[in-house]
């Protein structure tokens, strides 16, 4: 099914701005170590998940920008950018701070994720060796936009300007180069629609494991 010819397909909201880096973008109705105890239940309590160390020091990337203090804050950038190269080299995780993520994502195994994405919304499951980022060098802001309680398979590949819709499903090795409208279940290269989500599957329930 060509989801372009789907009656649920949808006209794309606008796409979130790219973060400059210069503001706190953790999700603003918690604070810094609520949001990390958040992060931490949804990895299921392992404080040794490489996913929730990835995590931790995105939001706290984030957390060190409301930082006014420009000595401290200098510390903490810092401690940031050693940290969030210790994630790439020791678990294989790169989420660059400016990345708008919101809450209870979870980051499923590790290794080979390169999610540089515009905005991973709330109850998102990613998976390992997903890429998330530009189709193109000559345009370094064209990344996608993944909504609410999306679910990506292993190996997964997300490009361009592009909009995830609200519970999409996104099969293992899956090549996604275009919108894909919420509840969609997408497997292939280039990825292509094979049935839509009952609203059942994704409504209270959070994104599959």
């Amino acid at each position: 099914m060509n989801i372009s010819e789907h009656p649920q397909t949808r006209v794309r909201p606008l796409a979130a701005p790219i973060s400059d880096g210069s503001q706190n973008g953790n999700p603003p109705e918690l604070t810094f170590w609520r949001l990390v105890a958040e992060d931490l239940h949804t990895h299921r309590g392992d404080f040794l998940a490489q996913g929730f160390w990835c995590l931790f020091w995105h939001r706290f990337g984030n957390w060190r920008m409301s930082v006014r203090f420009k000595p401290a804050r200098v510390v903490l950038t810092a401690i940031y950018r050693t940290m969030f190269r210790a994630g790439q080299w020791i678990g294989g995780m790169e989420l660059p701070y400016t990345v708008q993520v919101g809450r209870r994502v979870r980051l499923e195994h590790f290794g080979g994720m390169i999610l540089v994405a515009r905005a991973i919304g709330n109850d998102v499951v990613l998976r390992q060796n997903t890429t998330l980022g530009i189709p193109r060098d000559d345009d370094i802001n064209a990344r996608p936009v993944l909504e609410d309680h999306v679910d990506i398979g292993a190996g997964a590949v997300v490009l361009g300007d592009i909009t995830v819709g609200r519970g999409a499903l996104i099969g293992a090795n899956a090549v996604v180069v275009k919108d894909v409208p919420p509840g969609a279940v997408m497997v292939g290269v280039p990825a292509k629609c094979i049935r839509m989500r009952d609203p059942s599957e994704i409504d209270g329930t959070g994104a599959s494991g």
